[in-house]
């Protein structure tokens, strides 16, 4: 990134928070998927299917919330709109650990998504806006987005053991407020501020129908890619405790079995982002688009006929190249999109990405609950990254530009 002059936020500092926004925007979903073998359908009384659909509304708003936010970060402030996320996303959390009963639960988890709706579109767009090479930048910050998922695994199964279920929520819950005080502390201060002004050339001139195009296939991909992921969140913990029986016993190593498992697959996957982006800015978005959901398909394919340390090693590669689509998801929308109005699309983007694709999450549950295991699942699954790559040869072809260093 370019240096930063005295009337804008230091680069590095506006990236350290954008990528630990984006951790602590994934932190409360898969704390709950870790939470609903290990703990919570015992503690509800209710089946796997029942306990995962306390998160759906939770999970539509984390989309379905995203285009005012957006609208508001384009429209008011950027920097505010982020202090209203840490501020918000730590207190919904804090009251989903306090919760009593199913309905409280699924009240709060709502609250939360509601809130760390503001983090795609608001955060990246912001993002965007302070970076040169963006895929390079945005598959780093992806790699922050899958240490949630890592981190919340792993936190849920060591506070389970140490302190119960309630803390898996209260500890990280506080721990975002406190970012939150930070941050709103150095606007006050004028360390953090506005910036309207991208520190990347324009993009060249498109038209309004190429727009249209990109536009109307990326519906299609998010669509498809967001219910992949969606239902790979509850899938992958609950086949781990299947296959690491310890679980079904009540025993400790197997939790503790269980979080790790999660923690290596999103963690060692989030690497993938960084290539996905750094191909984005080498080669044309298409190609490497279009490559991330051609190798989805045997990958799920495949896991739906396996099991055991096989599924374990599968799904690193699964969830990476799932995740390595995204920067350069991004970086389309951004090419075809006025830097004005980006805020707003990408929140509609999530409005699909994870509002409507949410239902993957039902869709996990209703299956595995009807056929009592995961070989439909992710056969289903398999079906939708063919849709999505069948979608993506209708982009229209671009040269990829060389990119100046950051």
């Amino acid at each position: 990134m370019s240096a930063a002059t005295p009337m804008e936020t230091p680069p590095r500092l506006a990236m350290g928070f954008a990528c630990i926004g984006h951790t602590y925007s994934h932190l409360f979903a898969p704390i709950f998927f870790t939470l609903v073998p290990l703990a919570l359908e015992r503690e509800m009384g209710l089946s796997h299917g029942e306990t995962v659909s306390l998160i759906v509304v939770g999970n539509a708003l984390f989309g379905f919330a995203a285009p005012l936010a957006g609208w508001l970060g384009d429209k008011w402030s950027a920097v505010g709109m982020m202090a209203v996320y840490f501020l918000g996303t730590g207190a919904g959390m804090i009251m989903t650990g306090l919760a009593e009963t199913p309905l409280d639960m699924a009240i709060w988890l709502g609250v939360t998504g509601f809130f760390a709706s503001i983090y795609h579109p608001v955060g990246i767009a912001w993002l965007v806006r302070i970076s040169v090479n963006m895929g390079t930048v945005l598959g780093i910050n992806g790699v922050f987005g899958n240490l949630g998922p890592a981190i919340g695994a792993v936190l849920a199964g060591w506070l389970i053991q140490v302190h119960g279920w309630r803390a898996a929520y209260l500890a990280p819950g506080a721990v975002i407020v406190v970012t939150g005080l930070v941050f709103a502390f150095l606007i006050a201060r004028g360390v953090i501020v506005e910036s309207k002004r991208d520190r990347r050339p324009p993009p060249p001139p498109v038209s309004r129908a190429d727009t249209l195009r990109v536009y109307l296939v990326l519906i299609v991909t998010m669509m498809s890619g967001g219910i992949i992921f969606n239902a790979t969140n509850p899938a992958l913990p609950k086949a781990f405790a299947l296959d690491f029986s310890d679980v079904g016993a009540g025993g400790a190593s197997g939790v503790m079995t269980v979080s790790y498992l999660v923690a290596l697959v999103y963690v060692t996957a989030g690497v993938m982002q960084v290539i996905g982006g750094r191909l984005a800015d080498l080669y044309p978005a298409r190609q490497v688009y279009l490559l991330a959901y051609l190798i989805q398909i045997p990958l799920l394919a495949a896991a739906s006929m396996l099991g055991g340390g096989l599924l374990v090693v599968l799904a690193i590669f699964m969830v990476g190249v799932n995740t390595a689509g995204l920067p350069v998801e991004n970086v389309l929308i951004a090419r075809y999109t006025p830097p004005h109005r980006r805020a707003l699309i990408y929140g509609l983007k999530f409005v699909v990405a994870i509002g409507f694709a949410s239902l993957g999450v039902y869709l996990e549950g209703a299956i595995y609950d009807f056929t009592g295991g995961f070989f439909w699942v992710f056969a289903t699954l398999a079906g939708f990254a063919a849709l999505g790559a069948g979608a993506i040869l209708m982009l229209p072809r671009e040269r990829a530009a060389p990119q100046p260093a950051e």
